[in-house]
Protein backbone atom coordinates (compact mmCIF):
# COMPACT_ATOMS: atom_id res chain seq x y z
CA UNK A 1 0.00 0.00 0.00
CA UNK A 2 1.18 3.31 -0.92
CA UNK A 3 1.77 6.46 1.33
CA UNK A 4 1.97 8.69 -1.38
CA UNK A 5 -1.31 11.06 -1.00
CA UNK A 6 -3.38 11.51 -4.28
CA UNK A 7 -3.95 14.91 -5.66
CA UNK A 8 -6.63 15.97 -6.96
CA UNK A 9 -7.28 18.89 -9.42
CA UNK A 10 -8.91 21.50 -7.27
CA UNK A 11 -10.18 23.24 -10.67
CA UNK A 12 -11.12 22.08 -14.09
CA UNK A 13 -10.93 18.50 -14.80
CA UNK A 14 -9.41 15.36 -16.21
CA UNK A 15 -10.79 15.94 -19.44
CA UNK A 16 -8.71 19.34 -19.95
CA UNK A 17 -7.01 19.13 -23.12
CA UNK A 18 -3.41 18.44 -23.13
CA UNK A 19 -1.12 21.38 -23.33
CA UNK A 20 -0.13 20.84 -27.14
CA UNK A 21 -3.62 21.14 -27.68
CA UNK A 22 -5.29 23.95 -25.44
CA UNK A 23 -6.09 27.19 -26.35
CA UNK A 24 -5.79 30.05 -23.45
CA UNK A 25 -9.40 29.68 -23.04
CA UNK A 26 -8.69 26.42 -21.51
CA UNK A 27 -6.68 27.87 -18.62
CA UNK A 28 -7.09 31.30 -18.05
CA UNK A 29 -8.93 32.16 -14.92
CA UNK A 30 -12.39 34.67 -16.01
CA UNK A 31 -12.14 38.14 -14.42
CA UNK A 32 -10.00 40.63 -13.06
CA UNK A 33 -9.22 42.27 -9.70
CA UNK A 34 -8.87 46.05 -9.90
CA UNK A 35 -7.60 49.19 -8.64
CA UNK A 36 -7.05 52.74 -9.08
CA UNK A 37 -3.48 53.86 -8.67
CA UNK A 38 -3.90 55.52 -5.87
CA UNK A 39 -5.12 52.11 -3.91
CA UNK A 40 -2.47 51.57 -0.79
CA UNK A 41 -0.30 48.78 -0.96
CA UNK A 42 -2.02 47.61 1.79
CA UNK A 43 -5.29 47.48 0.27
CA UNK A 44 -3.63 45.65 -2.52
CA UNK A 45 -2.01 43.32 -0.39
CA UNK A 46 -5.72 42.67 1.32
CA UNK A 47 -7.59 41.50 -1.90
CA UNK A 48 -4.67 39.17 -2.85
CA UNK A 49 -4.86 37.51 0.87
CA UNK A 50 -8.52 37.95 0.71
CA UNK A 51 -8.92 36.23 -2.69
CA UNK A 52 -6.20 34.05 -2.61
CA UNK A 53 -4.76 36.14 -6.65
CA UNK A 54 -1.25 36.89 -6.94
CA UNK A 55 -2.17 39.77 -9.22
CA UNK A 56 -3.93 42.84 -9.10
CA UNK A 57 -4.62 44.87 -12.48
CA UNK A 58 -4.07 48.62 -11.97
CA UNK A 59 -6.34 50.70 -14.52
CA UNK A 60 -7.24 54.14 -15.30
CA UNK A 61 -10.01 56.12 -16.89
CA UNK A 62 -9.50 56.31 -20.75
CA UNK A 63 -9.16 59.74 -22.09
CA UNK A 64 -13.42 60.27 -22.20
CA UNK A 65 -13.22 59.16 -18.45
CA UNK A 66 -15.89 56.53 -19.55
CA UNK A 67 -14.37 53.45 -18.97
CA UNK A 68 -10.99 51.39 -17.42
CA UNK A 69 -8.25 50.35 -19.15
CA UNK A 70 -5.04 48.74 -17.69
CA UNK A 71 -2.04 50.03 -17.57
CA UNK A 72 -0.04 47.91 -15.05
CA UNK A 73 0.04 44.93 -12.59
CA UNK A 74 0.88 44.61 -9.32
CA UNK A 75 2.12 40.65 -9.05
CA UNK A 76 3.33 39.33 -5.68
CA UNK A 77 6.60 39.24 -6.28
CA UNK A 78 5.93 43.02 -6.75
CA UNK A 79 3.99 43.28 -3.55
CA UNK A 80 7.26 41.48 -2.17
CA UNK A 81 9.59 43.37 -3.47
CA UNK A 82 7.80 46.37 -2.08
CA UNK A 83 7.79 45.69 1.01
CA UNK A 84 9.46 47.34 4.01
CA UNK A 85 9.82 50.61 6.30
CA UNK A 86 8.03 52.73 3.55
CA UNK A 87 5.70 49.96 2.31
CA UNK A 88 3.10 51.91 4.20
CA UNK A 89 3.36 54.77 2.27
CA UNK A 90 3.53 53.13 -1.30
CA UNK A 91 0.46 52.85 -3.71
CA UNK A 92 -0.21 50.48 -6.36
CA UNK A 93 0.98 53.13 -8.92
CA UNK A 94 4.24 53.29 -7.61
CA UNK A 95 4.28 49.79 -7.40
CA UNK A 96 3.00 48.30 -10.19
CA UNK A 97 6.52 46.81 -12.27
CA UNK A 98 4.83 44.20 -13.91
CA UNK A 99 4.22 44.99 -17.56
CA UNK A 100 0.44 44.53 -18.96
CA UNK A 101 1.25 41.69 -22.03
CA UNK A 102 -1.75 40.68 -23.73
CA UNK A 103 -2.89 37.23 -25.24
CA UNK A 104 -6.34 36.66 -26.86
CA UNK A 105 -8.52 33.75 -25.78
CA UNK A 106 -8.21 31.36 -28.88
CA UNK A 107 -4.58 31.65 -28.90
CA UNK A 108 -2.38 28.70 -28.18
CA UNK A 109 -1.44 27.61 -24.50
CA UNK A 110 1.69 26.92 -25.88
CA UNK A 111 2.38 30.77 -27.81
CA UNK A 112 1.31 32.15 -23.86
CA UNK A 113 3.45 30.67 -22.18
CA UNK A 114 6.18 31.40 -24.88
CA UNK A 115 5.27 34.91 -24.24
CA UNK A 116 5.35 34.92 -20.87
CA UNK A 117 9.18 33.53 -20.97
CA UNK A 118 9.82 35.99 -23.46
CA UNK A 119 8.56 38.83 -21.42
CA UNK A 120 9.74 37.33 -18.27
CA UNK A 121 6.38 37.74 -16.56
CA UNK A 122 3.90 35.06 -14.83
CA UNK A 123 0.86 36.92 -15.54
CA UNK A 124 -0.99 37.78 -18.65
CA UNK A 125 -4.80 39.49 -19.12
CA UNK A 126 -6.44 37.62 -21.61
CA UNK A 127 -8.07 39.47 -24.18
CA UNK A 128 -11.32 39.17 -26.17
CA UNK A 129 -10.56 38.21 -30.05
CA UNK A 130 -11.26 41.37 -32.25
CA UNK A 131 -12.69 43.69 -29.21
CA UNK A 132 -9.15 43.79 -27.06
CA UNK A 133 -11.43 43.96 -24.15
CA UNK A 134 -9.91 42.44 -21.25
CA UNK A 135 -11.83 39.37 -19.67
CA UNK A 136 -9.62 37.73 -17.11
CA UNK A 137 -5.95 36.23 -16.42
CA UNK A 138 -3.51 33.82 -17.49
CA UNK A 139 -0.74 32.54 -14.87
CA UNK A 140 2.04 30.20 -14.83
CA UNK A 141 -0.03 28.28 -12.19
CA UNK A 142 -2.88 28.09 -14.67
CA UNK A 143 -0.51 26.50 -17.22
CA UNK A 144 0.77 24.34 -14.97
CA UNK A 145 -2.68 23.18 -14.48
CA UNK A 146 -2.79 21.71 -17.83
CA UNK A 147 0.41 20.41 -17.93
CA UNK A 148 -0.26 18.29 -14.70
CA UNK A 149 -3.73 17.87 -15.74
CA UNK A 150 -4.33 17.70 -19.35
CA UNK A 151 -5.50 14.34 -21.10
CA UNK A 152 -5.70 15.29 -25.00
Amino acid sequence: MSSTPIIQPSRGSYLMPSFENARVEDAMRVGIFTCPPETSLKDVARMMASYHVHSVVVTDMDGEGESERPWGIVSDLDLVRAGGPDAADRTAGSTANTSIITVATDERLEQAAQLMSKNDTTHLIVVQPGSGKPIGVLSTLDIAGVLAWGEG
